[in-house]
């Protein structure tokens, strides 16, 4: 069987090369992915000109089907958002929303192009939200047709109305590596168990 491959779609509103929570906590799940024989890459989204819209391809310069075919192009897909104001990102929002289009996309068994793919969230933040943010996004990637693992989401919160941030950490807790580690483990196993036996067609 050919290697696994994930990629991460990191939704942080600051701009390369500045530090983000966001990409951290996605390094470290990738870290994790590795050691599971996945190939990992990422990329930050503020970074690329993703135009708001519900079609594959806005036109104009927008930039998302490069970033849409590195998610067809692998088996695992990873989320990772920072809660603003309670909620994900705008831009995790806008990620969801260009994905809708691939409802209408299918693949040689006429299903949902996402189908048989593997999705995992991860979220940082220093207010409350980390629990309804994850489930929103996993809501959203499983209607699209992506397969969310068991314990597919992780995420670390700071003290309500602080400053300390994820990246701020001499270390990561030993709780989320833990929970980072078991996303990981059963990401994999997920997609590779869809590798031998995908989905049935209709």
């Amino acid at each position: 069987m050919e290697n696994l491959k994930a990629f991460a779609l990191i939704c942080s509103l600051t701009p390369s090369p500045e530090p983000s929570s966001s990409e951290l906590m996605a390094n470290h799940i990738l870290a994790e992915l590795s050691k599971n024989g996945v190939t990992t890459s990422s990329a930050r989204v503020v970074d690329h000109n993703v135009a708001p819209g519900v079609k594959t391809d806005m036109g104009n310069g927008d930039e998302w089907p490069g970033l849409r075919q590195r998610i067809l192009d692998a088996d695992i897909f990873l989320l990772s958002t920072p809660i603003w104001m309670g909620h994900p990102s705008s831009l995790a929002q806008r990620v969801v929303e260009r994905l809708d289009a691939d409802l209408a996309e299918t693949n040689d068994q006429d299903q949902p192009i996402m189908y048989n793919k593997v999705a995992v969230v991860s979220v940082v933040g220093n207010e409350d939200g980390a629990h309804k943010t994850v489930a929103d996004m996993m809501q959203a990637l499983n209607d699209i047709g992506f397969t969310v693992p068991a314990q597919g989401g992780t995420y670390w919160v700071g003290e309500a109305m602080q400053a300390v941030d994820f990246k701020d950490l001499d270390e990561v807790p030993e709780n989320i590596a833990h929970s980072i580690s078991m996303l990981a483990r059963n990401a994999a196993h997920v997609a590779k168990s869809l590798k031998v036996a995908s989905y049935p067609p209709e």
